[in-house]
């Protein structure tokens, strides 16, 4: 029995929502056995929320193309404002140093740019997915 194996039978797969990311990434998480749910491009941010909300999420992944970054602070304010502002949002595609830094100070935990390996991305949204659950985890303990 491998690693991988033996960790999937002592907890549940990591849950990511993917919205509008390349297909290739979605199928990089679901090979590493996360359960990854898929949504249709241009997705109004109160339908992420509730998504993420409904399926319980463990990380947000988004896509930008072109300039589609820029909405993703309005989107952590809406998890706040929802109490899921402890869903880890990560951001993949082509984002300007300068918008990088907005969109970290806004609370992008990770931003993935073209070139990232599968190892990269795979090793970093599964820590992020562990560390939501340890927190969803001691908030149901406290």
């Amino acid at each position: 029995m491998n690693e991988r194996t033996t960790r999937q039978t002592r907890e549940p797969p990591a849950k990511v929502l993917i919205t509008k990311i390349g297909r290739v990434v979605a199928a990089f998480l679901r090979d590493a056995g996360m359960e990854v749910l898929y949504t249709p491009p241009w997705q109004e941010i109160d339908q992420v929320v509730r998504l993420a909300e409904e399926e319980d999420v463990d990380v947000i992944g988004i896509s930008s193309l072109a300039t589609d970054h820029l909405l993703v602070p309005k989107l952590l304010k809406a998890l706040k404002k929802a109490r899921l502002d402890d869903v880890p949002v990560v951001v993949g595609g082509i984002v300007p140093e300068a918008d990088e830094r907005k969109l970290k100070r806004a609370g992008v935990r990770e931003i993935f740019h073209p070139g990232a390996s599968r190892e990269e991305i795979v090793g970093k949204v599964a820590a992020l997915a562990r560390e939501a659950r340890a927190a969803k985890d001691k908030e149901l303990l406290a």
